[in-house]
C-alpha cells in the first residue's frame, strides 16, 4: 500500500466516532482562529451572553470556519457530499446562537461548548443518513458515478488496512495525522492544536507516514 492510499484509506475512519476522533474534537475545541486571542474571545463571548448584537456576530464569524470544518471532516469527506456538512455547520451556528443566554462559563474554553454542539449534531446527521439510505425505484436524473461493487470492495480493505496500521503508532504520530489527514488542517492550524511550529508538523507528518509505509511494505513482503 503506498502511502498516498494509506492517506486515502485514514480518511473514512472519522465517520465512526472513534477514540482518537474524539481527541479530535477536544483538541480543535481549545484551539482558537488564529486572528482573535483568548482574551478577545472571551470578551466576545462575555458580550454575546450579554445580548450585544454586533459582539454575536463576531462570534459566530469567529467560530464558524472551525465549525463548517469540523463538520466536513466527519460528514462531507464520508459522503461525498459537501452541502450536507455545511447544512449541519448552519444547525450548529443557529443552535449556539439559541443556547447563547444559557450559556455559563465554567473555566473551559467557549469552543467546547459549541464543539459538544457540533458532535450532537453530526451525530443526528449520521444517523438520519443510515435511515434515509433506502432503495428506490426512481431513475437516476444523470450517469451514476457511484463506485461499483469491486471498488467499493478495494476501498474497504484499504480503509481497514490503514486502520490497522494507524492503531500501531505512537499516539502523537496518530493524532497528527488525523488531524492532517482527516480534519484537513494546515501545518500552521495543527501547529496551533499540538504547541509546535508548522516545519516540526511537517517533518513529524513525513516520518509517521514513512513510518507507516514502512509498516505496510513489511506486511506484504
Amino acid at each position: 500500500m503506498t502511502t498516498g492510499r494509506i492517506s486515502a484509506g485514514i480518511m473514512p475512519i472519522v465517520s465512526e466516532g472513534s477514540v482518537a476522533d474524539a481527541k479530535i474534537g477536544v483538541r480543535l475545541a481549545s484551539r482558537l482562529p488564529a486572528r482573535t486571542d483568548d482574551s478577545d474571545l472571551r470578551e466576545l463571548t462575555s458580550l454575546a451572553v450579554q445580548g450585544d448584537r454586533s459582539a454575536i456576530e463576531s462570534l459566530l464569524g469567529e467560530l464558524r470556519p472551525m465549525v463548517v470544518r469540523y463538520c466536513r471532516a466527519r460528514l462531507g469527506r464520508v459522503s461525498g457530499q459537501y452541502h450536507i456538512a455545511d447544512d449541519v455547520a448552519q444547525e450548529v451556528c443557529i443552535a449556539v446562537l439559541s443556547a447563547l443566554p444559557r450559556y455559563r462559563d465554567m473555566g473551559r474554553p467557549f469552543a467546547s461548548f459549541v464543539f459538544g454542539i457540533a458532535s450532537h449534531k453530526v451525530a443526528d446527521a449520521l444517523r438520519s443518513s443510515v435511515r434515509s439510505a433506502v432503495p428506490t425505484q426512481d431513475l437516476p436524473d444523470g450517469p451514476d458515478e457511484r463506485p461499483g461493487p469491486e471498488e467499493t470492495v478495494v476501498r474497504y480493505i484499504e480503509v481497514e488496512h490503514a486502520r490497522r496500521l494507524l492503531a500501531r503508532l505512537p499516539e502523537n504520530q496518530r493524532e497528527l495525522l488525523l488531524l492532517r489527514v482527516v480534519s484537513g488542517l494546515s501545518a500552521e492550524e495543527t501547529g496551533n492544536v499540538l504547541g509546535m511550529s508548522p516545519g516540526a508538523v511537517r517533518v513529524a507528518q513525513h516520518r509517521a507516514l514513512a513510518r507507516l509505509r514502512q509498516m505496510a511494505e513489511l506486511e506484504s513482503a
